[in-house]
């Protein structure tokens, strides 16, 4: 069963849609009161609405991932509104479709700014709050790409590989603190995210694989919060795959090529 979070306290980013709101209310049902954190204000009311109108506790605050001095408000609205801040749900993350070598820069600094960067200022706004509590979890969350990347999708790639390394830096930096960092990494999902991203990419990437829902995947995280572990797939099987990649990298290009040149044919 895990650690009992009746009464503890998340906050989780990107929390409006997908990923993000079905954790919010999967948290919430598990007994934990929420902070909701994302742009979109009508979205994170209706999410609340919805935990409330079931018994449970949640606030929101609009926030951008990508400004500092918002996600500190986001991590302080949770002593403030609760006492206490345990676990933080990093999870705003967008995409874009498109070859490497011709993707514009202001797309490249966008998905930086807000996967990895947005990260970075959770880790620093939640970290000090749960220091002074002497324990926390951060739980972020990655993607298969962050262990292989895909063609058509390296920036990308590159900031759920970004995640990963600072849950690894993470790990032995706040060993003795008390706080444990977790890393979880879905296959394909069936949110707006596929949808989002192609309306502002060349390449028109759907769904591939195995594909989960929101809700699934917050199952996940809802382990993870009981139970914490340093890395958690979603699609166990995906394990083969970073596996194979780090013996054979040739073999595992080959594997990805067949799925490539289908886009490519598709795009």
């Amino acid at each position: 069963m895990g650690a009992d979070l009746r009464n503890r306290v998340a906050v989780i980013t990107g929390a409006s849609s997908g990923i993000g709101r079905a954790a919010a209310i999967t948290l919430a049902r598990a007994g934990m009161r929420v902070v909701l954190g994302a742009r979109r204000a009508d979205r994170l009311q209706e999410t609340v609405d919805i935990i409330r109108d079931a018994g449970g506790e949640a606030c929101w605050l609009s926030t951008d991932v990508t400004r500092m001095e918002e996600v500190t408000q986001l991590a302080r609205e949770a002593e403030t509104a609760y006492g206490r801040l345990d676990i933080l749900v990093a999870n705003a993350g967008v995409g874009y479709f498109g070859r490497l070598d011709s993707m514009p820069l202001p797309e490249v600094r966008r998905l930086l700014d807000i996967n990895l960067l947005g990260t970075i200022h959770g880790i620093q706004a939640a970290v000090p709050i749960m220091r002074s509590h002497g324990s926390g979890h951060l739980i972020l969350v990655s993607s298969v790409v962050g262990k292989r990347a895909s063609p058509g999708n390296g920036i990308y790639a590159a900031t759920k590989f970004g995640q990963i390394a600072l849950a690894e830096s993470l790990r032995l930096e706040l060993a003795e603190t008390g706080i444990h960092v977790s890393v979880v990494c879905p296959v394909s999902t069936a949110t707006e995210f596929f949808e989002q991203a192609a309306a502002r990419s060349p390449l028109k990437f759907g769904p591939a694989g195995p594909i989960y829902s929101a809700e699934q995947v917050a199952a996940v995280i809802l382990r993870v919060a009981r139970r914490p572990r340093p890395e958690v797939m979603v699609y166990p099987p995906a394990r083969l795959l970073v596996i194979l990649n780090a013996i054979s990298p040739r073999l595992a290009d080959r594997i990805m090529a067949v799925y490539w040149n289908r886009v490519r044919r598709e795009g």
